[in-house]
């Protein structure tokens, strides 16, 4: 039994069970075990033992996968997946056995051989498990073989029909489900189009499920010519399967196969695939594997040894990240037959039936317009984000041992190529650097515009290198070049024994498979937010159409007891139906958001996917980074603190470096040993990242101004390019620090030695900032000098493990409270000394190197809160959304940070848990949760509430700490690593309800903590600077990032101001963007309203709205006053309320019904009340055509024409989520324009536009009376909106709750959880 390590693994897709792999037969990435995996009880005895999963490269918030909260809107039942096998016992562990185990019985391997994709994780993996898939509500159109042993040589043969696959990059569920074209189904489907006139291509356009279920046959996924795939959230593509002349072995593709002793299926265990079929679905590309008879993700490379560029060409496909564009006629088809364009036809050749020529013209007008401004705009944003993503030029590769110039398109996985080639100024594809450095900007992909240095790959980071993980370890990270980066400076190994060195790297990821590839598809394929709002609409539409089918009944049966002719019958009934959905309603329901986008585009915040508008009109939690989000991206150095030897103390701050380190020796106290503070500022001088290009420091900010401190002047060495066993980071010139002019000299050299020389500090190894260990350190050399110093600088809870325990000063801990609780940043530093050679050197290892050093003192850095943050703040306050600090910094620094700008309660006790038994990887460990002011007041561990202080405590406090009741918790990232594993779920409920400050978290826990408070129903925001935040920021529900670039992986949103003041900005923006698409929703509903009931009012004397009334209500009133009602901005100030969020909510249908009722209640009296008049014109029926010259029409022309405009004031909210109607002029001068044109209609209007309106003779008297009516309408409309319609949507939730208590509404989790914690 064999696994090789060099395997391209078809792990990548699947981590719900972790993987486990044998320990032998790794070739070159071994990764190392850390959990272990527990297979079948049966397969004992035919498995060998397992290493381990390989979760190391797999981040924390993923391996939680399995409890994450499922998504609003997400379908996890699948039409075309069997998921009953879920719940069958043992599941776990038949996965396992499938994808990783190694299974000695070929017989037991074939029968274990089912869909993975449908298994849960091990249960002492996952022990806070929801079970993620349900057994299906409907009965799937398809079955796949159940999994018993008798059919299980069937499916070894090719007899999966479908599989699931979970795709970790992008945490997307699918179902793959093969087909062949049905000869009689085809025929069929053929046949139905012809005779119905294209009609039934149509609706199975509409209906695709149906058009497969008529067209398609189920075959094995071997067979299928094409696939059916479905994803989690219900959407839906038909993908054809490419087959293609291959003639190579399997491994050429998947990478080498597991040994099976008794391969019985196969005389050779890398058998040839003759035809390689492989499938593109989202430009994700999947290939066949015969033996495991499923689809495979080829995202990754791993084999050394596969040099054939053509065939991996095959593969991998083209390094192209080239958006396929539909052509003009594919984009008109696409728009025009869209349901709603569909029924606009349809309406046209109804009213030009009808004679409604005019207003069918215009209408047809409109249609086409807003069809080619579509295509207009989808074609321009289709082109720019080509520009974006597509990139070409020419590369120096190595091909068959000689160099040439290619396209970067022809690259594939394992070429090498040139990096310093003058040409390039992109990386062309993800690549690993192999030798030479390189400094590239990588803001595109982490919104951080801070050159980041890269170096060549090492033996021990290519062990760790896992391409199908979601992220990179920062280990890895260092030596990989990422697609569309931009090349700062590339520089080549500088090696006496060749001058043609250049720098080198090897491709292996092209194409979509790499990073940027997943930037564009994040673009072209953004997840569904779970916004309700769309879906619930066109429910509603539904509903409306319901009451327009009993319209057209009832006005069938009355037109054929007036006896008209049956094409005016017909044509008339339909005409209700027509009326229900109003020709701009899809532009209403976006104008909202467009309008947000567009005002939120001038306060420099950029939005790359519009649906997440509105959503942060609902957030309930904001999570903050702390330095560069809340904080100063600089810091200054305050000073050093250093250890006093031999009294073992710290001295005083100095705060300049001759302070610490005075030139002459006049200066220096004789009573001080001088020796640390040489230490702690040659540290300073040379523990850093920082690189030079045009004679500028570039790097950590952080490093910068502590190099900056120092003073001295820093040259950057020539990187060798490392071969063998050779370590490459030997330099043949290191780096080199020098202290500046007058300082030159070694103080312990004396001023009268001849011989003396100026200091100057070779770097001769680095071990760079890892975040595991959060520290970094240098091997130095002193020029002249035989021995090496190891200097290290990192958080000072670090140097616990890695310092002499004797060298750290008794007040160690006091000292780091005091400046942490000061919200100071502190940077402890360590030394020793070493004798080995520089050969030595060159193979120490870190763990030797960063061990028995001697602690030298503390650094000390002022982080100032930006200028915005403390309002910003204060304004989510009194907004009363909830604000949580998320950083990597010490705890006690973020508490005092989060006090000192109000995040927490500056008066209140803050409680810290930390360990008194076991730690974080100890399932029994145990907590203390403890005031950070006085150790004296705890929190109960089961409960999380304060316990009375012991009696003979001290009250009194510091920072006038008085307040329990509201107190907050402050938890670091190894206590939330342990409360999510082994906490008690209530535990865990309550830490996320009272937790305000996470602090030492890593990014996939920041991306964790936000996955978990989305879980207990927060809909939760994420505000960071995009550098370590990728992953939270992409998890949140809105996510903002603090960036140069208009758009970047990191977040949906991005702003260029650089603070805080984004976020209020968001949130008030989609609560504005949300309540205009109410508002505008609901009056278009109520114009569909008001023209159904005077349309069916007319209908009862078979008379009907004239063309031009038609034309002036649709084109001069609604669409105006429907576009600038969503005009109104934002309102300047947070309110605590929110908005609702459910369009089908009775806080929502109650007050339009109620505006319904009105507006049918005025109609009826004008109606009636015309009909008594001496003057009264009654209508004639003729017929064969519609009849409009008649007082009913007048009547209901004119009074509707005033419920239209005055409607649109009393839905038009203004405080407190949009600015005041007042303030939105367009809408103010559109109301005074239309009611003057209705008076004008009404009172005294020219011959001839009373003949083209089709008006009546009325009354002066009358015409007041209709003015009243108006008037009236709208006087009871908004008194009733305002006071009466929201106590009745309450009445109704009362009687609905009394007349069934189930219908009541499920409370958020967080405020049950918070309801039980309050004191």
């Amino acid at each position: 039994m064999y696994r090789r390590g060099s395997n391209m693994s078809d792990l990548s897709f699947i981590t719900d069970v972790e993987m486990a792999q044998d320990e032998v037969g790794i070739e070159l990435a071994p990764m190392h075990p850390t959990h272990t995996a527990i297979p079948r009880q049966q397969l004992m005895t035919k498995t060998k033992v397992f290493a381990g999963p390989m979760s190391e490269s797999v981040p924390t918030s993923i391996s939680s996968f399995a409890h994450r909260r499922p998504r609003a809107d997400s379908t996890t039942s699948f039409t075309y997946y069997d998921d009953d096998r879920d719940s069958e016992e043992g599941v776990e562990e038949e996965a396992i056995a499938e994808e990783y185990g190694d299974i000695a019985d070929y017989d037991q391997y074939a029968e274990e051989l089912d869909d993975l994709e449908a298994g849960r994780a091990p249960s002492l993996l996952r022990r806070k498990s929801s079970g993620y898939s349900r057994r299906s509500i409907e009965a799937p159109l398809l079955r796949r073989h159940s999994a018993s042993s008798a059919d299980s040589a069937e499916r070894w043969r090719g007899g999966r029909i479908s599989q699931k696959v979970y795709i970790l990059t992008e945490d997307l569920t699918i179902v793959v489900a093969g087909f062949k074209t049905s000869t009689i189904g085809f025929a069929i489907y053929m046949v139905l189009c012809t005779i119905t006139v294209g009609l039934a291509w149509l609706l199975f356009r509409w209906l695709p499920r149906w058009r497969v279920a008529m067209t398609g046959r189920p075959v094995p996924l071997r067979d299928c010519d094409w696939v059916v795939i479905e994803n989690q959230w219900g959407e839906f593509a038909v993908q054809y399967v490419n087959q293609r002349t291959y003639g190579r072995s399997i491994s050429t593709v998947f990478g080498d196969l597991e040994k099976v002793p008794y391969g019985d299926y196969d005389e050779d265990s890398d058998p040839v695939i003759s035809q390689l079929h492989s499938l593109d679905y989202r430009y994700i590309r999947f290939c066949y594997h015969p033996l495991k008879d499923k689809f495979i993700l080829t995202n990754t490379w791993k084999d050394p040894a596969w040099t054939d560029r053509d065939y991996r060409e095959l593969v991998f496909g083209r390094n192209m990240i080239d958006i396929e564009e539909k052509s003009v006629g594919q984009l008109l088809v696409d728009e025009a037959f869209h349901p709603f364009y569909v029924f606009q036809i349809a309406s046209l050749i109804l009213w030009s039936l009808d004679e409604y020529y005019y207003y069918a013209a215009c209408i047809f007008v409109i249609s086409i317009v807003s069809i080619t401004t579509t295509l207009v705009e989808t074609k321009a944003t289709m082109k720019r984000l080509r520009e974006v993503s597509r990139f070409e030029c020419d590369v120096r590769v190595l091909r068959n041992g000689f160099w040439r110039h290619v396209e970067s398109g022809e690259l594939v996985p394992g070429d090498v190529y040139e990096v310093t080639d003058p040409s390039l100024s992109q990386i062309p594809c993800d690549s690993l650097l192999l030798s030479g450095d390189c400094i590239v900007n990588e803001s595109m992909l982490t919104g951080e515009s801070v050159p980041v240095s890269k170096i060549p790959v090492t033996n021990e980071s290519l062990e760790m290198l896992n391409l199908s993980a979601s992220s990179m370890l920062p280990e890895v990270a260092r030596h990989l070049l990422f697609c569309g980066t931009k090349i700062i400076r590339a520089r080549r190994p500088h090696d006496d024994g060749d001058d043609e060195a250049a720098a080198l790297a090897m491709a292996v990821r092209t194409g979509f498979n790499t990073t940027k590839g997943a930037l564009v598809r994040s673009m072209l394929f953004p997840k569904p937010s779970g916004f309700k709002f769309y879906r619930d609409s066109f429910r509603y539409i539904s509903v409306m159409g319901g009451i327009a089918m009993v319209g057209f009944v009832a006005s069938f049966i009355n037109f054929i007891h007036f006896g008209l002719a049956w094409h005016l019958i017909v044509v008339r009934a339909l005409d209700l139906i027509t009326i229900v959905v109003p020709p701009a309603l899809p532009a209403t329901l976006t104008i909202g958001t467009n309008f947000a986008l567009s005002r939120l585009k001038q306060k420099q915040i950029f939005c790359i996917s519009p649906q997440r508008v509105n959503v942060g009109g609902k957030l309930d939690v904001i999570c903050f980074d702390k330095t560069g989000t809340l904080t100063e991206e600089g810091l200054d150095v305050l000073g050093v603190r250093v250890v006093q030897r031999p009294t073992n103390g710290f001295s005083d701050i100095l705060t300049d470096a001759i302070e610490v380190l005075p030139g002459a020796s006049y200066e220096r106290d004789p009573t001080v040993n001088y020796s640390v503070h040489k230490a702690i500022l040659y540290t300073m001088a040379t523990c850093h990242s920082l690189r030079v290009i045009d004679d500028e420091l570039l790097g950590d900010p952080l490093d910068v101004k502590m190099f900056n401190f120092t003073g001295w002047s820093f040259e950057e060495g020539e990187h060798k390019s490392g071969t063998g066993d050779e370590d490459q980071d030997h330099n043949l010139s290191p780096s080199v620090a020098r202290p500046p002019p007058g300082r030159e000299y070694d103080i312990d050299h004396r001023a009268d030695n001849a011989n003396r020389k100026p200091v100057e500090l070779g770097v001769i190894k680095t071990f760079e900032f890892v975040s595991q260990l959060r520290r970094a350190s240098v091997i130095v050399r002193q020029f002249g000098s035989r021995n090496v110093q190891v200097y290290v600088k990192g958080a000072p809870e670090c140097m616990k493990g890695i310092c002499r325990p004797e060298s750290f000063p008794t007040d160690y801990e006091d000292l780091l409270a005091y400046y942490t609780q000061k919200g100071f940043r502190v940077i402890a530093c360590a030394a020793k000394t070493s004798e080995k050679s520089w050969v030595k050197v060159q193979k120490m290892k870190r763990e030797e190197a960063e061990s028995n050093l001697d602690f030298m003192g503390f650094i000390i850095f002022e982080n100032k809160l930006k200028a915005s943050t403390t309002p910003v703040i204060e304004e989510l306050e009194r907004a009363n959304i909830r604000k949580v600090m998320c950083t990597g910094d010490n705890i006690l620094t973020a508490i005092s940070v989060a006090r000192e700008c109000g995040l927490i309660n500056k008066t209140a006790h803050c409680f810290v848990p930390h360990f008194v038994e076991g730690d974080s990887r100890t399932a029994l460990a145990k907590l203390s949760w403890e005031s950070v002011d006085d150790h004296v007041f705890k929190l109960d561990e089961n409960t999380l509430k304060p316990l009375p202080p012991p009696p003979e405590s001290d009250a009194s406090l510091p920072y006038d700490i008085s307040n329990l009741r509201n107190y907050s918790i402050a938890v670091s990232g190894d206590v939330f690593r342990w409360i999510i594993d082994f906490a008690s779920e209530k535990v865990l409920r309550e830490m996320l309800v009272r937790g305000q400050v996470f602090a030492r978290m890593s990014p996939d826990e920041k991306h964790e903590l936000v996955e978990k408070l989305q879980s207990i129903d927060y809909c939760c925001g994420f505000c960071g600077d995009g550098a370590n935040d990728c992953g939270a920021l992409k998890a949140a529900d809105v996510g903002i990032s603090l960036s140069e670039a208009e758009a970047s992986v990191a977040a949906p949103f991005t702003s260029r101001v650089f603070d805080i003041s984004c976020v209020p900005q968001v949130i008030k923006e989609g609560r504005a963007a949300l309540v205009t698409s109410f508002s505008c929703f609901k009056y278009m509903s109520l114009y569909s309203a008001i023209q159904f009931t005077s349309v069916s009012f007319l209908y009862a004397s078979a008379s009907n709205l004239g063309d031009f009334q038609f034309l002036f209500i649709d084109l001069l009133l609604i669409l105006p006053i429907a576009i600038f009602m969503g005009w109104s901005g934002a309102y300047p100030q947070l309110s605590r309320k929110r908005p609702t969020a459910s369009l089908v909510s009775r806080k929502v249908l109650t007050p339009l019904l109620g505006q319904i009722f009105i507006c049918v209640v005025i109609q009826a009296v004008g109606f009636e009340y015309v009909q008594k008049q001496p003057w009264y014109q009654p209508p004639i029926v003729d017929k064969d055509h519609s009849n409009s010259l008649n007082s009913q029409n007048t009547t209901l022309f004119l009074v509707s024409c005033f419920q239209y405009i005055l409607s649109a004031v009393v839905l038009s909210v203004g405080k407190p989520f949009r600015q005041p109607m007042s303030q939105n002029l367009p809408f103010v001068i559109t109301m005074l324009l239309t009611l003057a044109i209705t008076f004008y209609l009404l009172f005294d209007p020219a011959h001839w536009l009373f003949k083209l309106m089709e008006l009546t003779y009325l009354s002066p008297v009358f015409k007041v009376f209709i003015l009243a009516l108006g008037i009236g309408n709208f006087v009871l409309a908004f008194l009733s909106e305002r006071f009466l319609l929201p106590r009745m949507a309450m009445w109704v939730g009362w009687i609905k709750i009394r007349v069934n208590p189930k219908w009541k509404k499920k409370r958020k989790a967080y405020k049950e959880i918070a309801e039980g914690m309050r004191i």
